[in-house]
């Protein structure tokens, strides 16, 4: 009886190492990229192109595009002839009243920014497009808008950042 609970505790022993040696990493990130042919990527910058600017939004912009491709894909940024080439520019960035209080004054109002984006794919040119990605943020229209830009801004950027990766290397 003593040599067969040995036995269950040197098997069990065993198991353990195994387990603990053998581990499986899955990263689920959207991308579908063929990193045997296409290994690099080129972001150019995205200069704002509309009537109405908020400084800060351009580098917002361009910080949050270069890193999600940078966290999400193994694609090497370059600053020349990628194998994957992104440009475009801000060209939008507007407020509009979306709601009315029982006064008559606006009681919502909403901002909405728009990219264009050229996209090339130099591996696969049926891939290429140029489209436009838009974003909306909405505030109660009794705050002033410098006291919520940077946060709504925030958030268009992500938005929009992650439509484009999607429309770009994720084939959703």
């Amino acid at each position: 009886m003593e040599s067969m609970n040995r036995r269950c505790h040197t098997l069990l022993l065993l198991l353990a190492a195994l387990v603990s040696a053998c581990t499986v990493s899955y990263r689920f990130n959207g991308a579908s990229i063929d990193y045997e042919t296409t290994k690099t990527i080129q972001i150019d910058n995205f200069p704002l192109r509309s009537a109405y600017v908020w400084g800060p939004m351009q580098s917002i912009f361009q910080n949050r595009i270069t890193d999600i491709y940078a966290n999400q894909t193994k694609l090497r940024q370059v600053k020349k002839n990628g194998d994957l080439q992104l440009a475009g520019e801000i060209i939008a960035f507007d407020q509009f009243n979306k709601g009315i209080s029982s006064d008559g004054y606006s009681s919502q109002v909403q901002l909405k920014m728009t990219v264009n984006v050229r996209f090339v794919n130099n591996k696969k040119h049926t891939d290429d497009f140029e489209r436009q990605f838009s974003a909306t943020a909405d505030y109660d229209a009794s705050q002033q808008l410098t006291a919520v830009q940077e946060e709504l801004v925030t958030q268009m950027v992500k938005d929009i950042a992650d439509q484009i990766f999607n429309a770009t290397v994720a084939n959703w």
